[in-house]
């Protein structure tokens, strides 16, 4: 790989004014610099940004860390993210994985955002404790160089047990995410709470937030059914699952199997009946979080924040 060792050979002049040059410094003249720059361009070289971010500590990109990219939950999150980092001169990155955690200790990043149980709650304390500035979207914790950008799950879960509850049922299924989600506790958690205050009958399923997880669900609570029953699915994927697999059976959701999601996935419209779901802007959400993370890089005042949720009624209940 061409360095600017071999542009200073090339150029006949010494690496610190290849340095100066390069880097658009006053120290050397126009004419030198135009000479410098084609040269570098002949050789293709290709300036080595990571070791000139960690001199000017600052890149002007954010991290965001996800546990995974399946689905279609993550599209308007991320655009969300985007379209704020870039109205504030900042790019991003989607990172996933261990290995990617380093970002922030060798400030490759200028700040995180989390959405990712991968990071403990240590790891991040530890990174905040170093002055790395992150937002999270999945947990409570507590630091002045962190903040909290989260949904209001258990409003949610309130109101979709209330809505369920509307009517008679014989059993309400809780069909949460995987154990490690703090978003499937705080719902669990709200839901189970909402049906012991009225004395109501309930089961908890656990799924993984697929929709693979929930055609499965699907086939157990059919297995099981004998009246009218409510599902509380914790995330509109499996409630997809679950419509895919009772298509094909005698049971029919709004009717037998009485139905709510969780995030109002625009493909949750195309279903039938129309699938009732637990609304909040996935768009705003990554917007909030963009705009917070680069508030607290800026050392500005930055509050943490709760996304409200509504029910967007249809006839899947």
């Amino acid at each position: 790989m061409v360095g600017i060792k071999d542009i200073a050979k090339e150029a006949h002049v010494s690496i610190s004014t290849v340095s100066y040059a390069l880097n658009g410094s006053s120290k050397v003249t126009e004419e030198t610099r135009a000479r410098i720059v084609k040269i570098a361009d002949d050789l293709n070289y290709i300036p080595n940004r990571a070791g000139r971010n960690l001199r000017k500590k600052e890149t002007n990109i954010i991290g965001v860390y996800l546990a995974t990219y399946g689905g279609t939950f993550y599209g308007d999150l991320l655009e969300g993210i985007m379209a704020t980092a870039k109205e504030n001169n900042y790019d991003m990155i989607v990172c996933s994985g261990g290995r990617s955690h380093l970002f922030l200790p060798e400030r490759m990043i200028d700040g995180a955002i989390i959405l990712d149980a991968g990071f403990s709650d240590n790891e991040l304390i530890d990174y905040a404790d170093r002055g790395h500035k992150i937002v999270v979207m999945d947990r409570k914790i507590e630091h002045e160089n962190i903040r909290r950008i989260l949904v209001d799950n258990r409003l949610g879960a309130e109101t979709a047990i209330e809505a369920l509850l509307e009517k008679p049922v014989s059993l309400v299924y809780l069909i949460t995410g995987p154990p490690d989600s703090f978003d499937s506790r705080e719902r669990l958690e709200a839901a189970i709470e909402k049906l012991t205050e009225n004395d109501q009958s309930y089961e908890v399923i656990e799924g993984d937030f697929s929709e693979a997880s929930g055609k499965k669900i699907g086939r157990m609570i059919h297995e099981k059914w004998t009246e009218t029953v409510a599902v509380f699915s914790f995330n509109d994927e499996m409630a997809i699952g679950m419509y895919n697999y009772f298509k094909d059976t005698e049971l029919k959701i709004g009717k037998d199997i009485r139905m709510i999601g969780f995030d109002n996935l625009l493909v949750s419209n195309y279903l039938e009946p129309r699938l009732a779901s637990i609304a909040y802007s996935k768009h705003k959400w990554g917007s909030l979080a963009a705009q917070s993370l680069i508030d607290l890089i800026k050392e500005e005042p930055v509050e943490n924040k709760v996304l409200k949720t509504v029910l967007v009624k249809n006839q899947s209940y």
